[in-house]
């Protein structure tokens, strides 16, 4: 998808700079390698790191890091990351952010995502100045408040797994350490971030599709299932599936699930979430476990729209990610063990399967959440 590229694109700039920045910056660390007692480095920066200024300025300065800047700025940290310091920061490389899953990019950057992007962002940072040659083994506390793991092993360090491939990159209020991968604090489920790019994936190419597929029969068929609305107005409008437009709505999917698709969901009834271990849906319901919610809601969707008379038995890939086994025997549906009681409703943007059940993706622990 174009706008997945686009994201990556503009991320991967931050590793492109930092590799130009330890080029430059090589000289400036040879020449203050063996500081003195009386002009120690913490306490007189040299004039070259302050030319460069603080660590925003170098990223500005640079056109190699206008995806930094973008995501610094989108992340509200240009003014921590301007000020005093000093800080150090573990800057990931080019081919680091392309190993990211699929779409973990493009999740971050949406405005919805920006606490997730913060958390990301700051987990590369430590509110001190630490010098290759200060590194030991051993947790250090990130800004971002979680430990990551260094490990000093000789000629190699680490940090939270991902090794140091460059040091001691120079700026007015702190310096920069390269790494190869990017690192994500425990606290960020990715899964539940990637579920949310898959179904703007599905958004986006279904919509593609469509426009290929458009015929004058086409046409006339996507009025006749305008009139009576998307998926979610559909839902909507019928008493049967009122907890999951509540579900839909505290994950904020609305929007997402009234896009042009198309999508098949698979919808439980009322019934099917009452029959939910005790506490469960008020658990999901609540801020806390919002990614949570996401993953299962987009474990009930396929991007794309699959008549009954197109369902056959094997496994599934879900928006979420995970795949859902569907046996289809004689008149017998099933997806993810969960009965389909009602096919084929009808609606703009795809279309909706009735299930007795709520599925669960395997990632997902209901006994966690209710702990």
């Amino acid at each position: 998808m174009n706008t997945q590229r686009t994201s990556r694109r503009m991320i991967a700039a931050l590793a492109v700079g930092t590799l130009v920045l330890a080029a430059c910056g090589s000289d400036s660390n040879e020449a203050e390698e063996t500081p003195t007692e009386e002009t120690p480095v913490e306490e007189t920066p040299s004039e070259e790191a302050v030319e460069v200024g603080t660590i925003v300025d170098v990223a500005a300065g640079n056109p190699d890091f206008s995806t930094l800047v973008a995501a610094v700025d989108a992340a509200g940290l240009v003014d921590t990351l301007s000020g005093d310091g000093p800080f150090t920061v573990f800057a990931p490389t080019n081919e680091a952010f392309d190993a990211l899953p699929d779409g973990l990019v493009e999740a971050l950057l949406l405005p919805e995502n920006v606490d997730a992007l913060t958390a990301v962002l700051t987990y590369h940072v430590v509110a001190a100045e630490v010098p290759s040659s200060a590194v030991a083994s051993g947790p250090v506390t990130m800004v971002q408040g979680e430990d990551a793991e260094i490990v000093a092993d000789g000629d190699t360090l680490t940090i939270a797994g991902a090794n140091i491939i460059a040091t001691d990159v120079e700026a007015s209020n702190g310096v920069i350490h390269v790494i190869d991968a990017v690192i994500v604090p425990p606290s960020i489920d990715q899964t539940a971030l990637l579920a949310i790019a898959a179904a703007l994936d599905a958004m986006d190419d279904g919509a593609m599709d469509e426009d290929e597929a458009m015929s004058d029969d086409g046409a006339a068929n996507d009025e006749e299932a305008a009139d009576v609305g998307t998926i979610v107005d559909v839902a909507a409008g019928n008493p049967d599936f009122s907890t999951l437009v509540a579900a839909v709505g505290a994950a904020d999917f609305v929007e997402l699930l009234s896009g042009e698709g198309p999508f098949t969901v698979f919808a439980p009834t009322n019934d099917a979430f009452a029959a939910l271990p005790e506490g469960l849906v008020d658990a999901l319901l609540l801020p806390e476990n919002l990614e949570a919610l996401q993953s299962i809601l987009a474990y009930h969707v396929i991007s794309a729209a699959v008549p009954s008379s197109d369902v056959t038995s094997g496994p599934v890939t879900m928006a979420q990610g995970e795949p859902a086994e569907i046996v289809a025997e004689g008149d017998t549906l099933t997806i993810a063990g969960a009965n389909i009681i009602a096919t084929d409703v009808e609606a703009s943007n795809g279309v909706i399967h009735v299930i007795d059940a709520v599925i669960v993706p395997p990632s997902i622990d209901p006994g966690a959440l209710l702990g």
